[in-house]
């Protein structure tokens, strides 16, 4: 393949050693690599943009190998990839990349994840883009996760990326020999209990802090083929889980199940 111009962020941050690894993979591959991703931690910042003060951006190339171009920038991961395809890069790349993120992005968290956002921004862009996370916060090999998602990027290009496709690799934490083969999967529809934790500070004054536990669903949203595991399910039997994503949320269930909206002498059909 001839080389890629490749931009990677992240919402881990510029230290991340997530996004450092993928980096030096893209480029171990004779790609033209350019990271700009958040200077410190943002996750969960889902799509946030920042609208109330300025965005500054420095250069951090030094934390990378040699050869690749990077910015540690203040804003979102959202921010991060505006700034990088309208001000910061000569050209807009080939293909977007996002991650690897320390953690899961896995069923409907996508819609918090800055890690999903910042490919997603890529997507609405008509960029190729690809989120990548391990699914465990403790996990530090993060070798194979760059390699298997190099793979399935530069394979999908080959084969013309579907427009307005997103696609969301999670990686079971585990080494690569004992991991279960690659599926597509749908994403799973995440709950949580006891969503906060409610505490006092040394002055006697109430705070809460957001520490749900997920229940583990182990069922899909219902759209796509029925053989698809979830990407839960699919984690939990210790295989990668590639979930195709697109911006149209549209509803896709039956016309006859949306409420009749009867207001003001009409009825809404």
């Amino acid at each position: 393949m001839n080389p890629l111009r490749i931009l990677i962020s992240n919402d881990d941050g510029v230290f991340a050693e997530g996004i450092r690894s993928l980096a030096a993979e893209a480029a171990g591959r004779g790609h033209k690599v350019t990271v700009v991703c958040p200077d410190q931690e943002r996750s969960a910042t889902g799509h946030g943009l920042t609208l109330q003060a300025p965005i500054r951006a420095e250069r951090a190339d030094e934390l990378f190998v040699p050869g690749v171009t990077a910015w540690g920038c203040s804003g979102t991961p959202a921010d991060c990839i505006k700034l990088a395809l309208f001000e910061l890069l000569p050209e807009k790349p080939d293909l977007i990349l996002s991650g690897i993120n320390h953690g899961p992005n896995l069923g409907t968290d996508i819609f918090c994840s800055g890690t999903v956002a910042a490919a997603l921004e890529g997507t609405l862009e008509g960029l190729p883009s690809l989120a990548v996370s391990i699914a465990c916060f403790q996990w530090r090999n993060f070798k194979f996760a760059g390699e298997l998602a190099m793979d399935i990027a530069e394979d999908s290009l080959l084969k013309k990326w579907p427009k307005n496709l997103l696609l969301n690799l999670n990686i079971p934490p585990c080494e690569k020999q004992n991991m279960a083969p690659l599926r597509w999967t749908r994403l799973s529809v995440r709950n949580y209990e006891e969503q906060f934790s409610r505490r006092l500070d040394p002055r006697g004054n109430t705070y809460f802090w957001l520490a749900g536990e997920a229940v583990k669903d182990l069922e899909s949203s219902g759209d796509g083929p029925d053989s698809w595991p979830s990407d839960v399910a699919q984690i939990d039997s210790h295989g990668p889980s590639l979930t195709p994503i697109q911006p149209d949320l549209f509803w896709r269930g039956s016309i006859s199940k949306l409420p009749e909206i009867k207001i003001a002498n009409q009825t809404v059909r």
